[in-house]
């Protein structure tokens, strides 16, 4: 028991140490990459394209189908007609009666019973009669393509490429959702720290307004100097609230991005730092490197592809084809040995070619479309190409803006903190004025913002530089 509950302590500090520390980056990126519906969709895309692979290879196999059929008729068969096979009957002068017969076909006379005949005439219209009121008819055909012209290769090439093209769109939507949760991510750091600020700007001209109403008790200050410092107070008051709401909306758009509940706050690891490791990259990039790494552009590159292997597929339906087939089937009736009302089984092996000869040129021009189309698809992977060069480099120049701007506003800031304190120690000498403070104030506040803005937009242009560079990790 003691043992169990030592376990629960340990654990309960581990969770507290956890809470304390905060969540890291790259924890959101992983909700993010885990819950986004969007990732869900390209995954489901990635499972349709191999299916789709699949179902292409199996045209290289056999098929085997089964058919069958039942029909009711609602009169017999009679292959012959009934007077076609009775006798003439004519007077016989013997017997008086009409008995005796000449045969049509033989041309001679015969007496025989007129009853006689009926019955063998009627016996020969029963053989010829069959009882096809139910026929059945059942079979299963195998049927395998030997040569369809190219078709079944290139479709299997256009599904291979499909699936790569699949999951090359999937990492690529991975990047963007990274993008977005990065984003999000140092935009509530830097309301953090500007929150910080706004306190700590709140607590300077709060300190100022308390001096000079001392001042205005003893009679040094004027009661509009107080109002001026007044003001500020107020404004520093409202600057603060639009900041703390402006970070809880901000915690719940990164909570949205992480499929994490949106009433309970994400408190991230890089909240409180006050350095957040900015450096500088090298600002050469080899566009080769990049084009292999892009992901989009190689799936565009596979598209480029698919469009070939299309024009193929159009060209095969100009071709040969050939398949062999064969097929058990059994029917009722059956007529293998007779006529007789039962099953009976047999089989058929066979070939097949099909040669087109003349289609008014209809397959000859859709071919040549499919060209045009493949054509157009390699001059929009150069246009893309070109796109992507210009893009890393308006990308790798806004990256090294934003250093040089973020380094600016460092020297700026150790010159606002250096002009604060002269006009604080000045206004306690008498020397200074509280506008003089204020100003120093105001351009303290200032540069401190400048400092967080610079510092996060440095991050931020280093992730997207990395993204169109094609060298994103995670």
């Amino acid at each position: 028991m003691k043992r169990i509950l030592s376990v629960l302590i340990f654990l309960s500090f581990v969770c507290i140490a956890n809470a304390q520390l905060g969540v890291t980056l790259d924890s959101c990126r992983r909700m993010a990459l885990r819950n986004n519906k969007q990732m869900g969709i390209e995954q489901l895309k990635i499972e349709q394209a191999g299916y789709q692979r699949k179902q292409a290879q199996a045209a290289y196999k056999p098929s085997i189908d089964f058919a069958g059929a039942y029909l009711y008729n609602g009169r017999k068969i009679s292959l012959i007609d009934v007077n076609d096979i009775t006798p003439s009957q004519l007077f016989n002068p013997a017997t008086g009666n009409f008995d005796f017969v000449i045969d049509p076909n033989l041309g001679i006379g015969l007496s025989l019973d007129g009853k006689v005949v009926n019955a063998a005439t009627q016996k020969v219209k029963d053989a010829l009669t069959f009882n096809t009121h139910n026929m059945f008819a059942a079979g299963v055909l195998v049927t395998q393509p030997i040569y369809m012209g190219g078709k079944i290769k290139a479709m299997n090439q256009i599904t291979e490429y499909a699936e790569k093209i699949a999951k090359l769109l999937h990492d690529r939507k991975a990047e963007d959702v990274i993008y977005s949760v990065d984003q999000a991510y140092w935009l509530v750091v830097s309301l953090r720290a500007k929150e910080k600020l706004a306190e700590s700007y709140l607590e300077l001209v709060t300190n100022l307004d308390n001096d000079v109403k001392k001042m205005l008790e003893q009679g040094v200050a004027t009661r509009a100097t107080l109002l001026s410092v007044d003001v500020k107070v107020n404004e520093a008051n409202v600057a603060l609230t639009k900041v703390k709401n402006g970070l809880v909306l901000s915690r719940m758009a990164l909570a949205q991005l992480c499929g994490e509940p949106l009433d309970e706050p994400m408190i991230l690891a890089d909240e409180d730092r006050t350095d957040l490791g900015v450096g500088l990259h090298p600002s050469s990039v080899d566009m080769k490197q990049v084009y292999d790494r892009r992901n989009d552009y190689n799936a565009l590159a596979l598209g480029v592809k698919v469009y070939d292997e299309k024009a193929k597929v159009a060209r095969s339906e100009m071709l040969p084809t050939v398949a062999a087939f064969g097929s058990v089937y059994t029917t009722n009736p059956s007529v293998y040995n007779g006529f007789k009302n039962r099953f009976d089984v047999s089989y058929s092996i066979g070939a097949m070619v099909k040669i087109p000869i003349w289609h008014w040129g209809g397959l000859s021009n859709k071919y040549k479309a499919a060209l045009v189309d493949a054509k157009i698809k390699h001059l929009e992977m150069e246009e893309a190409k070109e796109k992507i060069e210009l893009q890393v480099n308006q990308a790798n120049f806004k990256y090294q803006e934003a250093y040089k701007t973020y380094e600016a506003t460092k020297a700026n800031l150790v010159k606002a903190d250096e002009n604060l304190r002269v006009a604080q120690l000045g206004f306690r000498e008498g020397m200074a004025t509280s506008d003089d403070v204020l100003t120093a104030q105001t351009a303290w506040l200032m540069a401190h913002s400048e400092k967080i803005d610079a510092e996060i937009d440095v991050l931020i242009c280093d992730v997207y530089l990395s993204k169109v560079t094609g060298n994103m990790k995670y």
